[in-house]
């Protein structure tokens, strides 16, 4: 970012459909986000870069965008990385206290010794999070800091990506001119603008439904207890909605959004989509034709989301309800279908702006919409670490700001 303004952030949602970026700036009210820019992703399959160059220049594309509303040269951002290449794994830690009181230091040397375990030479570390922290036998602790104690264990959840994957993530970005401050989990950015702490501490599943994929994450007693990605998205139902009424990809897309349902019911609506075929010409398509194609996709979907709770659940880890995000989630009637599907309380996510999850800034309204969801999350996550990292007593908050020296390592090369 221009260096000139310090409170400004950037967040880079590169996805399989859309590149977003969002600009935010932080104040003491907290984030207001002051423009947005898309832009269709090009070099992109399932989260993962196949092209370097199309990748990049959709990225200079949205970022673009930025600096055209705000007059802002966009230099740094803050980037959210998926894709099924992102494994996630369990680990332990403990040191001695001695009697006395628990320091920040202790809090890190107890996380650097869960971190200190095997992870393939193929693999980055991105995240390091605690999921628990044990105080002479005393679990349940959120912020041990300042306690007595003789032994402080710590439980963490690791989350790796596949190196070439990230690399290639991080090439796509500085050829496209920009600075990577961080990279960030693309649904752990989407909790962060989505979820309030009551979800998190009763357990509740956020299900980010993009293009290509479908990323999970599983939140306990405050902390984030799981991710997983399914290899399904809203292009899949796009995808039968194009073979089965003979239309571009586009064009499928279009009529979906504005005219498309997953329930069912809607299929004895009458009334007639123009849509152009292949061909060039506009016909009139019953929209009950649409109707049939998208109920048994979106249904075959949300079976597998469910398949993937229901094997998350047998790990022992509850799930409380469900709040479905991303461009994918408004789809009219996806909530109530998802309800009956999962058997659980359903809610579509839309960001919101401050750690109370109410907006904040006249201009939070237009960018209210799940598709903003993890480029508002970035930012939310960015500011929350910088606030963290400074003379705020927030443990988590610096550790997660000291998370990015394996990756400027690798940009500086």
């Amino acid at each position: 970012m221009a260096k000139r303004d310090d409170n400004i952030i950037v967040g880079l949602d590169i996805g399989t459909t859309k590149i977003c970026a969002i600009a935010g700036q932080v104040s003491d009210d907290g984030v207001e986000i002051i423009a947005a820019s898309s832009n269709p992703s090009g070099g992109m399959r399932k989260g993962v870069v196949i092209d370097i160059e199309a990748a990049a220049q959709s990225i200079r594309k949205a970022v673009a965008g930025i600096t055209e509303n705000t007059g802002i040269p966009v230099e740094e951002a803050y980037v959210g990385i998926a894709g099924s290449h992102i494994k996630s794994f369990h680990s332990y830690g403990a040191v001695g206290i001695k009697g006395r009181e628990v320091t920040r230091a202790d809090v890190e040397r107890a996380i650097d010794s869960a971190s200190a375990m095997y992870v393939p030479v193929d693999r980055e570390t991105i995240h390091v999070l605690p999921t628990d922290f044990i105080l002479d036998g005393q679990s349940g602790i959120k912020d041990p800091v300042g306690m007595t104690g003789s032994r402080l264990e710590v439980k963490v959840y690791i989350i790796t990506g596949a190196m070439p994957s990230v690399q290639n993530l991080l090439k796509c970005c500085e050829r496209a001119g920009i600075n990577v401050i961080d990279i960030v989990l693309q649904p752990l950015a989407s909790s962060e603008a989505t979820l309030t702490e009551e979800e998190r501490d009763m357990g509740i599943a956020l299900v980010d439904i993009g293009g290509g994929t479908t990323d999970i994450a599983v939140y306990k007693d405050g902390w984030l207890a799981h991710t997983s990605v399914i290899g399904v998205g809203g292009n899949h139902v796009t995808n039968d909605i194009s073979v089965g009424l003979r239309l571009s990809f586009q064009e499928a897309e279009r009529i979906k959004k504005a005219y498309g349902s997953a329930m069912l019911s809607d299929i004895n609506d009458i009334t007639e989509v123009d849509a152009v075929s292949i061909d060039g010409q506009v016909r009139g398509i019953p929209r009950k034709y649409l109707i049939e194609v998208i109920h048994p996709r979106a249904n075959e979907m949300l079976e597998t989301i469910a398949a993937e709770l229901a094997s998350i659940q047998e790990s022992g880890i509850s799930v409380g309800g469900v709040v479905l995000t991303g461009g994918a989630s408004l789809l009219k009637g996806l909530g109530s279908v998802a309800e009956a599907v999962l058997s659980m309380p359903v809610r579509i996510g839309y960001p919101a702006f401050s750690a109370d999850q109410s907006h904040t800034g006249a201009s939070a309204g237009e960018y209210n919409s799940p598709v903003y969801s993890t480029g508002v999350g970035l930012v939310m996550y960015a500011a929350q670490a910088a606030n963290s990292s400074g003379a705020a007593d927030n443990f988590v908050g610096r550790m997660l700001s000291a998370m990015t020296g394996w990756f400027r390592s690798i940009v500086g090369k």
